[in-house]
Formats: structure tokens, C-alpha cells, sequence
């Protein structure tokens, strides 16, 4: 029989590695919520700095409050020249979310507080990441392209200006509210691998920059937020919606794994998905254009038919962001830049009760060799 002390936990499932009261998960039902509000209520209701303030500080802002909070906000959204001067610099080969990375450990090298861990000068840390991310990625998706930066206009609403900072355009109400909307839905999600990489971080008292590194480094992976890249291409493959349940067939006959499917902590479903798919449905709608979101339901029938998968959150969000005019190479980088909100709040959480995050491997490696034997 196995000691239960030495029993050891893949991927660290179900394992409860600290207290939290961010967000509460429950996969059966299935439900999210953040500081005790379900996600719908927050989604139909809150705009972006509304859902931030709440992560925060856990309770919604007064309206005097709010304004304040946005107006700092939107101040912090200008970042320096010589951080363009190093987007440009990369190569063009350098992956998206490589030189997103790579730009957030610039600016903690810049910042002359980095190593205040205070409360207050972590909360001010926060603030700045969060106003300045949009305007970073936004950067990257026009350098892209070919075409210059543009400097954020504190005068549109946090989601306004990032549509504003990609297009070149004020965004109508829609757009607004579909991205505000899309931006809340990613904001937070608990203890997945990117924030769980930013607490263990900060459990050695190490910045809260490195731990926001930390984060992106484990967001970047295709197993995390990279998969929203892999579904919109996915999509592209497919091609036409008469060929989405064939191109499932074709998958799943040869064992391959279809990305924006299934998920670890849910079982009856993502509970942000229904969101999303209803924003997917009425972006087409409006745009005259239902191709992507025709494949995606038609994919998605085939795999509830066949294996009875479901999607998860970031298979409608692909469409959202592709419809919203954001580069397929980008989509990544701008989950990152909303869940900073949700990094953040747990990092001011484990600053506040840190223990070092220390866990032990089962070693099944040799015992007892010589060397010279």
C-alpha cells in the first residue's frame, strides 16, 4: 500500500496550495465568480475599471471612486519611447508574447521602486502594468502591420482606447462593450498556471515584476493562454462550415487534440464560454460576415456529438478578437494584458500572507551508486 504522505498529485490537481478570496471555481455547476459576484452578473453589468477596482479591493467603487480610479488609470497609459525603440529592435521572428516579456522586465529595470514590496507601492505597480499593457500590445499588433504606434487618449473608457490604440479609430458603443465585456471575462480565473507561477514568485519576496514575468512566461505556452492562437488558425484550416465536421472526424481519427476544447477544473462547461459565443454570434451578425462563427458552431457540434467535449472560454473568444481586428499572432498578448488585473490581485493577496511555496518531487531516480564502482 502507497503512504499517503508519499502519494504524488500530477499537475498538482484538486491539490489546495493556499487560501484565496479572489474567485471561487466550481466546475460541476459550472461557476466563477470574482469576490462573490457569479461572472454573468459582472459581464452583463460592469465595465472593465468597475471588475479591476473589485478584484482590488473587494467591494465595487462609489462613484467618486470610480472616476478617480479611471482617471489614474487612464493617466498611466503613455510608456516610454525607448520601450518602442526595443519592440522595434527584436527580430521579426521573435514571438509576440517573447517580446511582451521581454518589454514588462525593461520597465521593472527602469522602475526604482521595483524592489518596495509595500502595499502601496506594489498597488501603485499594479496600476501602471494595467494602463500601460493595452498600449504595449496595441503597439506590437500596429508594428506588425506596418503601421506607427499611437499614443493612448485619456479621454476613452480603458477598452475604448485599446480598440482606439489598435484601429485608429473611436470604437462605437458595440465594439466597446463586446471588448470591455471580453476583457472582464479574462481578467481572472483563480489559480491556473500563470498565476500560480506569480505566487510562487512573490512567495520568495523576489518583485512584483518578476512575478508578473513569471506569469507571462506561463501564459505564453499553447496549454494555457496560448491556445486562443491555435483556435482561431484551427478555424482558418477548417476553412468553410461544410467542412467542419469532417476536419473533427480527420482529428479525431488521428489522435489529435483540438484546441478551445475541454478544460482541467470545468466538467458541465465553461461558464464564461456562453458569453463569448453570444459575442462571436452578434460580431458576424453585424458584420455581415457569420463565416467564423458558422465553423466554430459547426465544429462544435461534431465534438459534443462524437466525444460529448465541450468548448471552453477561448474558442468563441478567437473569433471575437479576429472580427475586433486584432493579428492572429497577438491574440495571446492580449489575454495577458487583462489578466495582469487578476495577477496582481493575487499577488497583493500573497504579499499580504506569504509563505514560501516549496513543494517535494517522489524521487524515483537511483540510490545508493559509486562512482568508480
Amino acid at each position: 500500500m502507497t503512504d499517503a504522505s508519499q502519494q504524488v498529485i500530477s499537475g498538482l490537481e484538486g491539490v489546495l496550495a493556499f487560501e484565496s478570496s479572489i474567485a471561487f471555481i466550481d466546475g460541476a455547476i459550472p461557476e466563477l465568480s470574482f469576490r462573490g459576484y457569479d461572472i454573468q452578473d459582472i459581464a452583463q453589468n460592469l465595465t472593465f475599471e468597475q471588475a479591476a477596482y473589485l478584484l482590488w479591493n473587494d467591494r465595487l467603487p462609489s462613484d467618486d471612486e470610480l472616476a478617480a480610479f479611471s482617471a489614474d488609470l487612464a493617466g498611466q497609459r503613455a510608456i516610454p519611447e525607448a520601450l518602442i525603440g526595443i519592440l522595434r529592435g527584436l527580430p521579426a521572428s521573435a514571438h509576440p508574447m517573447a517580446a511582451l516579456r521581454t518589454v514588462v522586465s525593461w520597465l521593472g529595470a527602469m522602475d526604482a521602486q521595483a524592489d518596495d514590496n509595500s502595499a502601496a507601492d506594489n498597488q501603485r505597480k499594479a496600476m501602471a502594468l494595467t494602463a500601460q499593457m493595452p498600449t504595449i500590445v496595441a503597439a506590437q499588433a500596429r508594428l506588425q502591420q506596418g503601421q506607427e504606434p499611437l499614443a493612448p487618449r485619456a479621454d476613452l473608457s480603458h477598452a475604448a482606447n485599446y480598440c482606439y490604440m489598435l484601429t485608429g479609430e473611436t470604437p462605437d458603443d458595440t465594439t466597446t462593450r463586446t471588448f470591455d465585456t471580453m476583457l472582464i471575462l479574462y481578467a481572472e480565473h483563480e489559480t491556473n498556471a500563470s498565476t500560480f507561477a506569480c505566487r510562487v514568485v512573490v512567495g520568495t519576496e523576489a518583485d512584483l515584476y518578476s512575478a508578473v514575468v513569471a506569469g507571462l512566461g506561463a501564459i505564453k505556452g499553447p496549454l494555457h493562454g496560448g491556445a486562443i492562437d491555435d483556435v482561431m488558425r484551427m478555424l482558418i484550416d477548417i476553412g468553410s462550415a461544410d467542412r467542419a465536421a469532417a476536419f473533427v472526424d480527420e482529428a479525431l481519427a488521428a489522435r489529435r487534440k483540438l484546441p478551445g476544447f475541454g478544460h482541467r477544473v470545468y466538467r458541465a462547461g465553461d461558464p464564461r464560454a456562453a458569453q463569448l459565443r453570444g459575442m462571436a454570434e452578434k460580431l458576424g451578425q453585424a458584420s455581415g460576415d457569420d463565416k467564423w462563427f458558422a465553423i466554430a458552431t459547426g465544429a462544435e457540434q461534431r465534438m459534443r456529438d462524437t466525444k460529448g467535449i465541450i468548448a471552453n472560454v477561448d474558442y468563441f473568444a478567437a473569433p471575437v478578437l479576429y472580427h475586433l481586428g486584432f493579428p492572429l499572432s497577438i491574440f495571446t498578448n492580449v489575454i495577458a494584458s487583462t489578466r495582469i488585473v487578476g495577477w496582481s490581485a493575487h499577488i497583493l493577496e500573497q504579499y499580504a500572507n506569504n509563505r514560501l511555496i516549496r513543494p517535494r518531487a517522489l524521487y524515483a531516480g537511483h540510490r545508493n551508486r559509486k562512482v568508480g564502482a
